[in-house]
């Protein structure tokens, strides 16, 4: 059994994905092709953004959104403990200081009540993370960062796709930054990303910023990076924009069929009110997860952490003085949490036979 079963989709989309790359090979143009201007074009149509800048990966989202606002050393980003490294790691390498705030024990994602709390003088931005694919709340989010005069960037690795109201994740605060890591909703064969904002003067920044601070060949306006999304993979992304829609619905058909069978077993993700999710995973909570993770594995089913370790208890954050009983929220989820495979093309007795293994597994525990 597959988590993601990308073999599956490959067959879906082989004579696309297969054009597409021919004619990326014919025309030769591997470097900022014109396929990645018609994706940007796309992604930014779909989102409803003024701007896409599409990166060579979601860590170099981040990055580039973080240069482009300016922030360095001596600067603090707020952001969430529960989250990929890539997360804190960003902030840390421009110099500045993550600064963490506890999670929602629902959502996973940043808790907005415990935000302004974490506010100081050298705040010069918040990043708050769409977990699992579910969009944290942004309006309450944006509306404290207005009133610190902050700008926001939203870490939507995982939730191309979701909504939050009406309005798509990604275009919900001053910068967007996504993933099309393989995994990701929407993934590539390899590694990529993009930004989204509606700021002019930021997308200029982050358009240079990308492709080594050039506004023009060999003229550099400042110190970037090379981020940039090579053209097969944009070539890629542009044919599984065309089954997208559909994915999400199989995603969600998916998660749906989980919840109730799983009902009064685990505790199941809960999407909110007003939200939609891409389910980028399917994460179920349980007790002694290494026995239970244990016994699916000789079940047959594969399964996954996202993610055991919080940032502030990483060895390299160990000097922050941010131990144990720091972050509970956190923590508690980072001991209990267990991904399950979801992707579009599960079988309702795929989904079944997961099911039966999450109830034994759990059972086996609670009569050991």
């Amino acid at each position: 059994m597959e988590f993601i079963n990308l073999k599956a989709q490959y067959q879906r989309i082989k004579s696309d994905v297969d054009a597409r790359i021919a004619r990326v090979l014919e025309h030769g143009q591997y470097v900022l092709g014109p396929e990645v201007a018609e994706l940007e074009s796309r992604l930014a149509a779909r989102v409803g953004a003024k701007h896409c800048i599409s990166c060579a990966s979601g860590t170099d989202a981040l990055l580039v959104a973080l240069l482009a606002l300016g922030i360095g050393p001596e600067d603090e980003v707020i952001t969430s403990p529960f989250t990929f490294f890539a997360t804190g790691e960003m902030i840390a390498l421009i110099g500045a200081r993550p600064v963490f705030v506890d999670i929602d024990p629902v959502t996973y994602n940043i808790d907005p009540e415990k935000l302004e709390a974490a506010i100081t003088p050298r705040t010069r931005a918040i990043m708050p993370v769409s977990l699992y694919g579910q969009c944290a709340d942004f309006d309450r989010i944006n509306e404290i960062a207005a009133r610190h005069d902050l700008p926001v960037i939203e870490d939507a690795a995982q939730s191309f796709g979701a909504t939050y109201r009406e309005k798509h994740s990604g275009n919900l605060s001053t910068i967007g930054c996504v993933s099309f890591f393989p995994s990701k909703p929407l993934g590539c064969y390899g590694d990529g990303g993009c930004c989204f904002t509606n700021d002019d003067g930021l997308a200029k920044a982050m358009m240079e910023l990308r492709n080594h601070g050039q506004d023009r060949r060999y003229h550099h306006v400042s110190v970037g990076i090379n981020g940039r999304l090579d053209t097969i993979q944009a070539a890629v992304l542009l044919a599984k924009l065309e089954i997208f829609d559909g994915e999400l619905a199989g995603r969600n058909a998916a998660a749906a069929k989980y919840d109730v069978r799983l009902a009064g077993i685990v505790q199941t993700p809960k999407v909110l009110p007003g939200y939609t999710s891409p389910y980028a995973q399917y994460t179920i909570e349980v007790d002694d997860r290494e026995d239970v993770q244990a016994a699916m594995t000789a079940a047959g089913i594969p399964t996954a952490v996202h993610y055991p370790v919080p940032l502030h208890l990483q060895p390299v954050f160990a000097d922050r003085g941010q131990g144990v009983g720091s972050f509970p929220h956190a923590e508690r989820a980072g001991h209990r949490v267990l991904s399950l495979p979801m992707h579009p093309y599960l079988q309702d007795e795929e989904i079944e036979r997961i099911a039966s293994a999450v109830q034994g597994a759990v059972s086996l525990k609670t009569h050991a």
